[in-house]
Formats: C-alpha cells, sequence, structure tokens
C-alpha cells in the first residue's frame, strides 16, 4: 500500500509538547502567583519579576529541549547545517539578499550539501513582504566530502509572501511559499508554509546586544505522491551583536517522507547574517533565514 501521508508523522513530536505544556504550566502557575494587576493601592514592582519569570521559562525550555535531544539521538550522527546570509535595503521597501549553505552528515565531517541563492524582497507595510529569488542546489554522494558522482542537482525559482504578527514580546512570521524546481531527474512543483517563532530574552526587541530564543516548523506539499515529503523542525538560540552581525545556533530535526519509507536526519545550525547597509533599514528586524 502507498504512503501518501505518514500515519505516525506526529511521533517526532511527542516529547517536544510534553516539554511545551510543562513550561507552559509552571509559567502560569508563576503568573497566578507573582504577578498582581496594578490599581491605585498596588504597583508595577511585580512586572519586572515576571519579565524575568518569562525570561528563566525560556532558557530552561531551550536547555531541556536540547539536553532531550542529545539523550534521544546519542546512536544516531549529528550533522552541521553553516548558513552565511547578507542583505542589502535599497529604501523603506526594497532590499535584495544572498545566502548560502554548507551541510554535512557527520560534525563537521562528511560534507554532502551546497546551496546558493539571492533574491529580491518588497514590503507592502511592516508586516507584509513578498520574495522572488533563484537558488543552485547539488547534492553529492555519501561517505565523504563532496563525493561525486552528485546525486541530484537542481535549479529553483520561488515566489514567496510573509506576514508578521506581534503578541508581547513574541515576533510571528508565517511565510508562504511555491517553488519551480527544475532537478537532473525531471521537473516538480512545491509549496511549503513556515511558522517561525523569535523570542526577545534580555530586551523588549531584538537590538544591538540582544539574546533570543527561535523555534519554529515547515511543511513541505508535492503535487505527487507522496505529497507530504518533508517536515523540518528547528529551535535554537541568538544574539544580535551590532546593526551589522547576528549569530544564532540552534537544532534541526528534518524527516524526508518516501511512498514506502521515511528519513530523520539531525543536524547543529549555525548562521550568521550580514546587514550591509544597517543606516538603512527600514524597520525593526527579526532574524530569519532563507531556507
Amino acid at each position: 500500500m502507498s504512503l501518501i501521508f505518514p500515519p505516525y508523522w506526529w511521533q517526532p513530536y511527542q516529547s517536544y509538547l510534553s516539554i511545551i505544556f510543562l513550561q507552559v504550566e509552571q509559567v502560569t502557575w508563576d503568573f497566578t502567583q507573582n504577578l498582581q494587576m496594578p490599581t491605585a493601592t498596588t504597583s508595577l514592582h511585580s512586572l519586572p519579576r515576571s519579565v524575568n519569570l518569562i525570561q528563566k521559562h525560556i532558557l530552561s525550555f531551550f536547555a531541556i529541549l536540547l539536553i532531550c535531544t542529545s539523550i534521544g539521538n546519542a546512536q544516531k550522527p549529528l550533522g552541521t547545517w553553516n548558513i552565511l546570509n547578507t542583505k542589502y535595503n535599497f529604501d523603506k521597501h526594497l532590499s535584495i539578499w544572498t545566502e548560502g549553505q554548507l551541510r554535512s552528515i557527520q560534525f563537521i565531517d562528511e560534507f554532502f550539501y551546497y546551496e546558493a541563492k539571492a533574491g529580491i524582497n518588497y514590503s507592502l507595510k511592516d508586516h507584509i513582504t513578498l520574495t522572488a529569488a533563484i537558488g543552485h542546489y547539488a547534492t553529492y554522494t555519501l561517505g565523504g566530502n563532496f563525493v561525486e558522482p552528485l546525486t541530484t542537482t537542481e535549479a529553483r525559482t520561488w515566489l514567496q509572501l510573509i506576514m508578521e504578527q506581534k503578541w508581547d514580546r513574541i515576533n510571528f512570521e508565517h511565510r508562504y511559499r511555491i517553488e519551480q524546481r527544475h532537478l537532473s531527474t525531471g521537473y516538480k512543483n512545491r509549496v511549503r508554509y513556515r511558522l517561525n517563532a523569535v523570542i526577545p530574552i534580555n530586551h523588549p526587541e531584538t537590538s544591538p546586544k540582544t539574546f533570543y530564543a527561535y523555534i519554529g516548523d515547515e511543511i513541505f506539499i508535492g503535487f505527487t505522491a507522496p505529497f507530504y515529503e518533508r517536515n523540518r523542525f528547528y529551535a535554537g538560540l541568538g544574539y544580535q551583536v551590532s546593526q551589522v552581525f547576528t549569530i544564532q545556533s540552534g537544532y534541526i530535526r528534518q524527516y524526508d517522507y518516501k511512498i514506502t519509507s521515511e528519513l530523520s536526519r539531525h543536524f547543529l545550525q549555525t548562521a550568521l547574517f550580514i546587514n550591509l547597509n544597517p543606516e538603512d533599514l527600514h524597520k525593526h528586524s527579526v532574524p530569519s533565514t532563507s531556507d
């Protein structure tokens, strides 16, 4: 029987959901015990304490997540997922970007994949951005560093819509993308949806000298079986060094689904973002890769 939608697609998230529920329960309890609504007879002195509680639970959540991930995948290879992203703003609406990636199966060894891409962004409003982009992708034979022959090459174009929302300190990003994939094995179309959340830790917004946490998930849907092609979960921590440089590192778990099987891989992601003209930034910038 062919497999179109994997029947156990939810299983990889059981541990993550348990951690999230425990953290939400603890945060809720702390708020009910420590946060009072200001009235004529109360002060706002409890608010800083509550903010500190938020920061504490954000850090503890990601610490527990990374520990559980390390224990659960001790017998599986941890690859690396390395990203360099640059951006240049022409004005408050128009910008261009480039991004390069290298990926390995083992930790900083057995590199098997690279991609190079570039695009143009147009911001309709502060929270809506349109993108058109093009990229080149190459996958090599496993077993060493860029071992030939290549198993797959691809020239890809795509159109994209990003919608941003903010709730308290949390910055949400909804990314919708439709891809035109010119593979060495044939032509395919694919649609993707990514939900990304960025949470500043020591400042209200992501500004210079700000630590932040990020977490998200992306689904990949094809037009031929298996329709549900891929799922990518990620989480980690970042630091905005200045208006020019931002660095971040975290964990990625990627599932690739075939008609009769599935493949799971784990990566340590490291990314460097460079804003080439920060003085011309037209809006508050939230770090986000162009994967």
